[in-house]
């Protein structure tokens, strides 16, 4: 396949409320061919929608409960059960247009975890999503910050064999036990200044890569807005790590998307995404 994919990008956050038309642009003219779009929070939930549908095969999108959610204070929290009440039935309302469940996962920072049992409140939270991706055939776009070993190891109890990890920051060792599973690994832009992220690209086979950019986090300089436009150079730096040109590692790494998302495959083909409502 000619161009990239970019399997882990949020679009819908505000950063890009002044100029997303332009964004879309510089993606398309810097030969991406298609953005897995996740949110964060429910209240995202319309907006990631909206702008697929504004753009459709051309943007893709996924939903889901991510692990880190906002408190009343403004401030930030572990997911706790309660946050899935609404969030629930929207997907479900929703499953036809979308490609994937995510961003969903874990994330065992401490500054998250400090409250006693909020790890098994995050705990219960992803193994809901799990099911409802495993009741609907889809797969799992998945974070797993400071978590990569835990997140994995509950997938693989809880029966889930379509997952994609990304911005994965375990070890290799952890990593491999994914990739045996059959899950992916998607791989932003900054890998340019990341030892641990250049080591992962090193010990997994290509036929477990994918490219993200995370956009608006994760670009090549730290505290800069990241953009789809960037994922070039995850493509070059897993070219260089791995000997291949650049052209084989942009045709692998959509070839393993669609293998990943595969109802991205029609979207792309006809331009169209069938499942969405027309304009």
């Amino acid at each position: 396949m000619e161009g990239y994919i970019d399997c882990h990008c949020h679009l819908a956050d505000s950063q890009f409320d002044q100029d997303l038309t332009e964004i879309i642009t510089q993606a398309r003219d810097a030969n991406v061919r298609g953005i897995i779009v996740v949110p964060e929070f429910y209240n995202q939930f319309e907006k990631v929608l909206g702008i697929c549908n504004r753009y459709r095969g051309f943007l893709f999108p996924c939903l889901g409960i991510h692990p880190v959610q906002k408190s009343e204070d403004s401030g930030e929290r572990s997911a706790i059960p309660s946050d899935l009440l609404d969030a629930v039935p929207f997907i479900e309302s929703h499953i036809n247009e979308i490609v994937g469940v995510g961003e969903v996962g874990l994330d065992f920072t401490p500054f998250y975890t400090k409250e006693e049992g909020s790890k098994n409140l995050q705990r219960i939270v992803f193994k809901e999503q799990m099911e409802m991706a495993k009741k609907h055939d889809l797969p799992l776009n998945v974070h797993s910050r400071s978590a990569g070993r835990p997140a994995i190891r509950e997938m693989i109890e809880n029966g889930i064999q379509k997952a994609v990890l990304h911005a994965y920051c375990g070890n290799a060792n952890s990593a491999m036990q994914g990739a045996r599973a059959g899950y992916y690994f998607s791989i932003p832009p900054c890998i340019s200044r990341s030892e641990q992220k250049q080591n992962l690209v090193k010990a997994l086979p290509m036929d477990r890569i994918l490219l993200e950019t995370d956009s608006p986090a994760l670009g090549p300089e730290k505290q800069v807005r990241n953009v789809p436009a960037n994922i070039r150079i995850s493509c070059e730096w897993i070219a260089q790590i791995k000997g291949m040109s650049c052209e084989d590692v942009m045709k692998i790494t959509s070839e393993n998307a669609l293998k990943a998302f595969p109802k991205m495959y029609d979207f792309l083909n006809t331009g169209i995404n069938k499942y969405a409502d027309p304009i």
